[in-house]
């Protein structure tokens, strides 16, 4: 019963990412939108972590499966690839570099932010 209630507890936020996408007219996907709402609400404590944490974990170890119908997508889509492929390397480059940016400087901040509650108690 406890996997279950975190599945609906992630399925709830996956959800409500759709319905922002769906009225919110922003090239984002509303995965995108989800995950915010989900680390919001554990940044705000409103969900506890151990309240999604096995279900995550396995969602976690079983994410390269996800890739798999994405890699399809792909090779069906490689007579449109192929002639722009040079760009697609570039943008795809450009962009990991700049999401492990991003990543990098979250994650120091919400360090030295738990480090500085951390002191003042």
């Amino acid at each position: 019963m406890k996997y279950i209630i975190q599945f609906l507890i992630i399925i709830a936020f996956s959800f409500l990412g759709e319905v922002f996408h769906f009225f919110i007219p922003l090239p984002i996907p509303a995965s995108i939108y989800g995950i915010l709402f989900l680390f919001t609400a554990l940044m705000m404590k409103w969900i506890k972590v151990n309240q999604v944490r096995e279900v995550s974990t396995l969602l976690i170890s079983v994410m390269p499966m996800m890739f798999i119908p994405a890699a399809v997508g792909l090779i069906d889509s490689w007579a449109i690839i192929k002639s722009h492929l040079l760009t697609y390397i570039i943008v795809t480059v450009v962009s990991t570099f700049i999401v492990m940016a991003t990543s990098g400087f979250v994650t120091q901040y919400v360090i030295r932010r738990d480090n500085k509650k951390g002191d003042e108690k």
